[in-house]
């Protein structure tokens, strides 16, 4: 696997759309690559930004989160959310590189990932390539954050191993490889977190990519991004936490 950044200029909130930043900084792009774009300046093109002071943090959290926890509950004063289906902190709200505004997640994460296929699909023309939209969370118990998909399109979310045999002819129980979360992860190392200015990013060489020519289906979605806590491997931690309805309006 291969991962190249790409450089970009500063992006601000409403100056420019995504295409426009794509079309002049996305040159070539190849048949089995993916491209992975950061949910901040997909959000900032957007105009998905909230001036800082204009409202309490706190507050926007509950507008754009599924639940939240009350942020006295973390030693950080941090609250965790759900939305989009995905754990993350703060409904994925950010102030870093914004500014002076907070800067939201897009407002409908797959549709931007869809829209953005479409389009490089139609400027390069490709069919065996996929996008994914990355931020970044934490994982339980190891310190740092690390990449995370909240939206992706044109292949195939994950690799399902159950009911294959294993070296010793042993089959797999419960093996799946989570393809897309893991392309996330890998762009986000190399993109950085801090000013590299690299929010793009080309994968290539991904053997494990099963390309899809087309978005992924409501079924598809449904079978990555759990909606029930009682479905997910967490599930004994998850239930058990306070969590809070949010005020996110469904788009």
């Amino acid at each position: 696997m291969v991962v190249t950044p790409i450089k970009t200029s500063r992006i601000e909130s409403g100056k420019q759309s995504i295409f426009d930043v794509l079309d002049k900084y996305l040159k070539e792009l190849s048949e089995g690559s993916v491209v992975a774009i950061t949910s901040k300046i997909v959000a900032l093109c957007e105009g998905r930004a909230v001036p800082i002071g204009s409202i309490e943090k706190e507050e926007l959290i509950k507008q754009e989160a599924d639940y939240f926890l009350d942020p006295s509950l973390s030693k950080y004063g941090l609250s965790f959310t759900i939305t989009h289906s995905t754990l993350v902190p703060a409904a994925g709200i950010d102030e870093s590189n914004g500014n002076g505004n907070y800067v939201l997640w897009p407002l409908d994460p797959q549709k931007s990932a869809n829209k953005l296929r479409q389009y490089l699909k139609k400027r390069f023309d490709l069919q065996h390539f996929g996008v994914v939209i990355t931020d970044s969370t934490a994982r339980p118990l190891h310190y740092g954050t690390e990449g995370v998909a909240i939206a992706y399109s044109g292949f195939a979310p994950s690799n399902n191993y159950i009911g294959q045999p294993d070296l010793f002819g042993r089959p797999y129980k419960v093996s799946i490889a989570n393809i897309t979360d893991a392309l996330a992860s890998a762009a986000v190392v190399v993109m950085g977190e801090g000013t590299e200015q690299t929010p793009v990013a080309v994968i290539e060489d991904v053997p494990f990519v099963r390309f899809q020519d087309r978005n992924p289906t409501q079924e598809e979605l449904a079978g990555f991004y759990l909606s029930h806590m009682n479905d997910d491997l967490f599930a004994p931690f998850l239930k058990n936490a306070p969590w809070q309805k949010g005020k996110k309006k469904n788009t």
